[in-house]
């Protein structure tokens, strides 16, 4: 049996379903052979090396210099810090978290709902409108594959021909010499983009104190930088396309995400089918006259496709939008002297109809979802408290006596100052009247960090008429109340009712 293949997702109108186009000339393949196997997979499920070649056009060179940008941008990402904190930091370890230069913690709960609810709806929105423009344009694993690893692949063993040989070449030194420098410098590229990680984790201050002190020290950090080396070199150098095909969810979010408005890289059937090889002494009229397309059957779309995937069936799952095919198809397009964009980026409304890309009610639905929560969480951001403050009884604790009468509890406070700056704060029991004292030197919070320490509060005996007293303290900075906090107040009466 044959292994499965999913049902392509582009080109596909309301119900999910793809339009396949009609005819498919000397060398069809029909709708259901395309859909009954993968095209890494061979009869038995067993994987299907591939070999693409190497993809030249405007939307390569424009793909690259995008890779370029964003290279940069990684690369110095850990490193630049605003008022002190990184730019991006994501310190899973220690539960903090540095968004452009903002300190967040595991308090601001709210904030990281908001956030990923507005991170998943852009993506439904960017996606019902752009089709996979994220895959094949700015995504982390394309980025690497297609314009770090690839290019040395091709530049040590040559393009998908000469890769082919190579591999089926018996061993000598010549094919040791090439497959040996070519994990080597995979091996090499892998540390640094798992160091680059690394960063991001721990911030580009701690990664340098680990990565400069002795390693006997650092035995933990280390074996997280071999273990994140081992992972990129396995994904980039073994598993690669089926990063994309079988791990990444996005590609199934097709089915439900696109339709026929929707942007894709497209074939254009119309003008292609029926397809039928090119003869040099054949005029584009005489083509017409014999019922022929602008496809000559070239197949050099699916030759530089990275996931092996033949666009002329529709937009499938497993086509990243990599716009390869676009380029390889523009290219013979210009030898034979017929116009560009056989291939392009286009909508199924765009080719059936000559429609143009336009907003539709479920763009707009989830636009104005989109907007909803992007004020929510602006509003969130706005009114976020620049401390965090946690008051509970000091664990074991009961009442006490003070030799002037009054009753006494215990508590432990915990303040996280969210700000870059160092914080001098002030308690004061707002209700009921009472005293209030805390205990050690005046409560001075570190920026961006964590003050622990005990408080005392005490309140009259007459002032206690229920077992549990609600007290309400206020936190003050230069005068100025920047949060409050409520916790209950034990006394007599609770140890005559427990």
């Amino acid at each position: 049996m044959k292994a499965a293949r999913s049902t392509d997702s582009g080109s596909a109108g309301p119900s999910g379903t793809a339009r396949i186009p009609p005819g498919r000339g000397a060398r069809a393949e029909s709708a259901a052979d395309f859909r009954s196997h993968l095209a890494t997979a061979d009869v038995r499920g067993r994987r299907i090396w591939l070999y693409p070649r190497k993809p030249r056009g405007r939307y390569t060179r424009a793909r690259r210099w995008v890779s370029a940008v964003l290279l940069l941008v990684l690369a110095v990402g850990p490193f630049v810090t605003i008022e002190g904190h990184p730019l991006l930091m994501l310190n899973v370890v220690e539960r903090r978290f540095s968004i452009l230069g903002r300190v967040f913690w595991p308090q601001d709960a709210a904030v990281f709902a908001l956030g990923l609810l507005l991170f998943f709806t852009a993506i439904a929105v960017f996606t019902m409108a752009f089709g996979r423009l994220w895959c094949g344009w700015t995504c982390p694993q394309t980025v690497f594959m297609e314009m770090v690893f690839r290019p040395i692949e091709y530049w040590i063993e040559g393009d998908a021909p000469e890769q082919r040989a190579l591999n089926a070449s018996p061993w000598t030194a010549r094919k040791a010499a090439k497959k040996l420098t070519k994990h080597a410098i995979f091996l090499v590229l892998s540390f640094v983009i798992g160091n680059l990680f690394l960063a991001y984790i721990l911030g580009g201050r701690a990664w340098w104190a680990l990565v400069t002190d002795d390693p006997r020290r650092h035995t933990t950090g280390l074996g997280f930088m071999l273990l994140f080396t081992l992972v990129f070199y396995g994904v980039f150098a073994r598993f690669r396309e089926q990063a994309c095909t079988f791990i990444c969810p996005y590609g199934r979010f097709q089915s439900v995400l696109l339709d026929e408005h929707s942007l894709v890289v497209a074939y254009d059937y119309k003008r292609g089918e029926r397809r039928g090889r090119w003869r040099r002494d054949q005029t584009p009229a005489e083509r017409a006259a014999a019922g022929l397309g602008d496809c000559i059957d070239c197949r050099r779309c699916v030759e530089v496709c990275p996931t092996g995937v033949d666009i002329r069936n529709g937009t499938q799952m497993e086509c990243v939008h990599c716009t390869a095919c676009m380029d390889a198809c523009d290219a013979v397009m210009d030898r034979i002297g017929r116009p560009r964009g056989l291939i392009r980026y286009a909508s199924l409304n765009g080719i059936e109809r000559g429609e143009r890309l336009r907003l539709t009610p479920r763009m707009l639905l989830y636009s104005a979802v989109l907007l909803a929560l992007l004020c929510a969480l602006g509003a969130i951001l706005a009114t976020r408290s620049p401390v965090d403050v946690t008051l509970l009884r000091a664990p074991g604790s009961l009442f006490q006596r003070t030799p002037e009468g009054r009753i006494s509890n215990l508590y432990q406070l915990k303040i996280v100052n969210k700000t870059s700056a160092p914080m001098p704060v002030e308690l004061r029991l707002e209700e009921p009247a009472g005293r209030l004292t805390v205990f050690g030197a005046p409560l001075q919070v570190p920026a961006a960090d964590l003050l622990q320490t005990s408080v005392l509060v005490e309140l009259e005996p007459e002032q206690i008429v229920s077992s549990s007293l609600s007290v309400r303290i206020g936190v003050y900075q230069e005068g100025k109340r920047v949060s409050t906090v409520r916790t209950a107040f034990l006394g007599p009466s609770s140890q005559a009712h427990p």
